[in-house]
């Protein structure tokens, strides 16, 4: 079975492996996203206090993103989401509820749902996060 699935199991690893290219970037602009949402700002010491990593490590993917054109961000002031990652961070947020509403609609529980969504959200294709959705409808129309 493992010969004759060869390419198609190439196929997911390099499927995953871009997947996880993209993880990080996502995560940023949707917690940027959330941050401005909740706090009116992003700003770089906040970033690092909910990841639990250095300012200096924020400050190197900051530097990353804005080249990649989703921030805007100056030497001690808040951080900006451009149009780009406006929209990335969206889909992140609606991505992430669609995995969190499924999880919870299949039995899991709320802490357990909310954290593993976070992972799930970024490695689900589009048409299994419409299947999810989809079921997530039902089971809520049957209660």
């Amino acid at each position: 079975m493992y010969k004759k699935n060869r390419k198609s199991l190439a196929g997911s690893f390099i499927y995953t492996r871009k997947t996880h290219e993209k993880e990080n970037a996502e995560d940023y602009v949707e917690l940027i996203g959330d941050l401005i949402q909740s706090e009116g700002e992003a700003r770089v010491v906040d970033i690092a206090k909910r990841l639990g990593i250095s300012k200096a490590t924020v400050n190197q993917t900051i530097n990353r993103l804005t080249k990649k054109g989703l921030v805007r961000s100056k030497p001690y002031r808040s951080i900006h989401l451009t149009k780009t990652g406006k929209q990335i961070a969206g889909s992140m947020r609606k991505r992430h509820n669609i995995v969190y509403n499924f999880l919870l609609s299949i039995g899991v529980d709320n802490k357990t749902a909310e954290k593993e969504s976070e992972g799930i959200e970024h490695h689900v294709g589009r048409k299994t996060l419409l299947i999810f959705k989809k079921l997530t409808r039902k089971r809520s129309k049957k209660k």
